[in-house]
């Protein structure tokens, strides 16, 4: 019988639900992450633009980016509390036995969530109550907050990859903890940095994709150009960092873990002048079959030459690394991340020597398809990711300290699935919600930007108007055709 099946059958009945439901749940939560840790930045260099040139429309461009970013934020409270609960009903020996040790990041996250809800409050309360300057500086420790947010995730995070900051007494506790030293872990620099540069990049790709479906659709407006053009240059300039970064985080693991390195790249054993296989699936007899391979590149990738040793997976025993189906699946999540950041970067490439040489945006249709599906395929990138350094991981909670099996709750398996089918309901009914709003948020814009357009009564300016609460009810006769209605999200300005 394959090494696989016998570690599955020795795993508690509760590990494979309560792993599913874990997965769900942070999978879902980090479609809002980039929208929460990004948006505020990208908002706010919006309106600098529309203060620094008295441009009407960066500002209400702002004004509308900052009533989505609120309801945005809405929601991922919502879903950042289910997984901070998950944390201790799921893995109660993980946070029982370690929690004084690592838990110190959770808390920064908390502290970051409450105070990002005050300055949104405060930033949405300023349009039509403040001096437009002041408005503005109030915003700016926005940011800062969403990264403080991101500082305490990735703090928790990068000590379960490489823990540190603490000894082991006689019966295996942890003991005189050195907070600084358990925030500060080895991966704690490549992993924030990377993590932080992935959400600029998600959150420009996936706000200027919805203009680039406009565009796509005849709305060649200032009002379109300046909303595809701002968080699609921010988000450009960050993805040939990000390809740097890529590879020093790899770098990075490939010396701190190097067995969930060979996992990534799927080596079975160690040795020198190693294979890259793009895509393939190990096999239990340590085979690779499919995918593509490029004799000695893995070997180079890793140290700059072929020569370089790269370990692998049967360098420790079986139920000290990730199965054969584990490796494949955190190879493949890799391999897919990385695939996305190349064209990315090529798609940046066109767009900046599109500007250098004509100082101008893209004329293609291609570009802007390319713009329309570059949001979505952040997205993936990112989920990707996390797959990978979760999945290579494997199996270890926290490396080489406790394995997830010896942390997951007693908490019977059948309790643990219809959680999850009912988390699954709740969490359709949460994104569809969301969904709504934005849809109906899109068409309060439109109507009133076509009501404007065809000289109607006269709107407030962006400086003096509020972006929530009631509003007057646009006259059904106002109302646009149907062809031009709920055509795409682009369709309602958001």
């Amino acid at each position: 019988m394959p090494t696989s099946f016998h570690l599955l059958a020795d795993a508690p009945a509760q590990l494979l639900p309560a792993r599913e439901l874990m997965a769900f749940t942070l999978a879902s939560h980090i479609i809002l992450v980039p929208l929460g840790v990004a948006f505020p930045f990208i908002t706010l260099v919006m309106h600098y633009r529309g203060l620094r040139r008295k441009d009407a429309t960066a500002l209400l461009l702002a004004r509308r980016w900052s009533a989505v970013m609120a309801v945005q934020f809405a929601l991922g409270i919502v879903t950042g509390t289910v997984l901070s609960f998950e944390f201790g009903l799921l893995w109660p020996g993980l946070m029982g036995r370690w929690g004084d040790v690592f838990g110190i990041g959770f808390g920064v996250e908390a502290w970051a969530f409450f105070l990002e809800a005050v300055l949104i409050a405060i930033y949405l309360y300023g349009w039509r109550r403040l001096k437009p300057r002041t408005h503005f500086l109030l915003g700016l420790p926005l940011p800062a907050a969403a990264l403080l947010g991101a500082f305490g995730i990735l703090a928790a995070n990068s000590w379960m990859n490489t823990p540190q900051g603490f000894s082991l007494d006689s019966e295996g506790n942890p003991v005189d903890v050195n907070v600084w030293k358990a925030i500060f872990t080895p991966m704690f620099g490549p992993q924030y940095w990377h993590f932080v540069v992935a959400m600029i990049i998600t959150a420009g790709f996936m706000v200027s994709g919805v203009y680039a479906v406009g565009w796509l659709r005849g709305r060649r407006d200032h009002y379109h150009r300046l909303g595809f053009a701002v968080p699609f240059t921010i988000a450009a300039v960050a993805t040939p960092v990000q390809f740097v970064l890529g590879d020093s985080i790899a770098r990075s693991v490939f010396h701190k873990q190097p067995v969930k390195f060979a996992a990534l790249e799927i080596v079975w054993e160690t040795d020198t002048r190693v294979p890259e296989y793009l895509f393939g699936r190990l096999q239990e007899n340590g085979t690779v079959k499919g995918g593509i391979k490029i004799p000695l590149l893995d070997s180079i990738l890793a140290g700059f030459s072929p020569d370089t040793k790269v370990v692998g997976l049967t360098s420790v025993p079986a139920d000290q690394r990730p199965t054969a189906t584990q490796a494949t699946i955190a190879h493949w999540a890799f391999d897919i991340m990385v695939l996305i950041g190349s064209v990315l970067v090529l798609l940046a490439l066109w767009y900046g020597l599109v500007w250098l040489r004509h100082r101008r945006l893209p004329a293609s249709k291609w570009f802007y398809r390319s713009a329309a599906c570059a949001g979505v395929a952040s997205v993936v990138a990112v989920e990707s990711g996390w797959i990978a350094t979760e999945v290579g991981r494997q199996p270890w909670i926290v490396y080489q300290n406790m394995r997830v099996a010896e942390a997951v709750t007693s908490t019977r398996s059948t309790t643990l699935w219809i959680m999850l089918a009912v988390v699954m309901v709740v969490y359709v009914f949460l994104f569809g919600s969301f969904l709504v709003i934005l849809l109906k948020m899109r068409t309060r814009w439109r109507l009133a930007d076509e009501q404007q357009a065809a000289g109607g009564p006269s709107p407030h300016a962006p400086e003096t108007d509020t972006p929530y609460g009631p509003r007057a009810p646009v006259p059904a006769g106002d109302a646009p055709a149907a062809d031009g209605g709920a055509a795409g999200a682009e369709g309602g300005r958001r």
